[in-house]
């Protein structure tokens, strides 16, 4: 395609074409005139005497016939594997015999949304969204993950010296509640030794306390069905004032911003480095925390972190 301020945009191929083949110019004389090479000048003055004005248009670059393209047929068997059974390039490529990166040329050639996009078990596509201010909307959940044995677990010494670690007494397990709000990614996080109502209601109470310390004011709660959010006590710790939302049943994507941040502290905290007890693990949680919300970049907030988007937030330079 011609730039704007080419010198030969369609209007000036016209003026040349037209000064060599009307006015009888030769093609040098031309060519040294509109400052282009003579087989350019050649090329759009024979373009005039086929096609007119209308050939000092660019053409498309795709060529007239593309002998090693996929057969039709072929095309039809991939889309149908994509929208019948979901699968991604490299396993319908294997499934057929083609190369993946071919199967991604077909899936892309007609629009196909990414697996990425999608919800696995109906194939529709998953309508994102994000409030426009902070506190219209805060996601709550709870994130069960195994205590860490004195001496480390399997992860770090290996199967068998982990179950010595244990004894005979498990470590048993302790309870991230997480709040995120919707519109900054802001989290504020627990580890608590369980999931019971009175434990969530005082883990809400705290985290709306902090959530309003940093000028937020929370009007609505998303939460799953737990037992413990559908609760007397839950409800007394909401007030009249937030609004209590909850997921449609065994649909966890609904509540996809702490399930997002759940997997976040997993990959960036949890499993992240080798620790040889829980409290070491324990003790290296708000630091972490810290990271997240004030200096960690966030992809949906264009690489910018959580603290961004909250005017009052303590600490948010430190």
């Amino acid at each position: 395609m011609a730039h704007a301020n080419a010198l030969l945009t369609p209007r000036g191929r016209l003026a040349l074409a037209r000064c060599v083949v009307v006015d009888g110019w030769p093609l040098r004389r031309a060519a040294e005139r509109f400052r282009v090479s003579v087989p350019t000048a050649a090329r759009w003055a024979t373009r005039y005497r086929e096609s007119g004005e209308a050939g000092m248009h660019d053409r498309p670059s795709r060529p007239h016939s593309s002998p090693r393209r996929t057969p039709q047929r072929r095309e039809r068997r991939i889309i149908k594997l994509r929208v019948i059974r979901r699968w991604g390039p490299a396993r319908i490529g294997y499934h057929l015999g083609l190369h993946p990166s071919t199967v991604h040329r077909v899936l892309s050639r007609y629009g196909l949304a990414r697996l990425t996009w999608l919800d696995r078990p109906t194939g529709r596509v998953i309508r994102r969204y994000e409030h426009e201010h902070p506190g219209d909307l805060v996601h709550v959940d709870i994130k069960k993950l195994g205590r860490i044995p004195d001496g480390g677990g399997h992860r770090v010494v290996g199967r068998s010296q982990g179950q010595r670690n244990t004894g005979s007494s498990r470590p048993g397990y302790a309870y991230l509640h997480n709040a995120v709000d919707d519109h900054s990614r802001l989290a504020y996080s627990e580890i608590l030794g369980d999931e019971r109502k009175d434990t969530a209601a005082g883990f809400w109470l705290r985290a709306n306390a902090f959530f309003t310390d940093c000028g937020i004011t929370v009007t609505r709660v998303l939460t799953d069905n737990g037992s413990c959010y559908r609760s007397a006590a839950f409800a007394q710790a909401l007030g009249e004032q937030i609004t209590h939302k909850r997921t449609r049943p065994y649909t966890p994507r609904t509540n996809g911003k702490v399930e997002r941040f759940n997997r976040t502290l997993l990959d960036e905290w949890a499993y992240a480095r080798p620790y040889l007890s829980e409290a070491e693990r324990v003790a290296a949680f708000p630091a972490w925390l810290h990271t997240y919300n004030h200096h960690r970049g966030h992809t949906s907030l264009g690489g910018r972190p959580p603290a961004s988007r909250v005017t009052n937030l303590s600490g948010q330079y430190s």
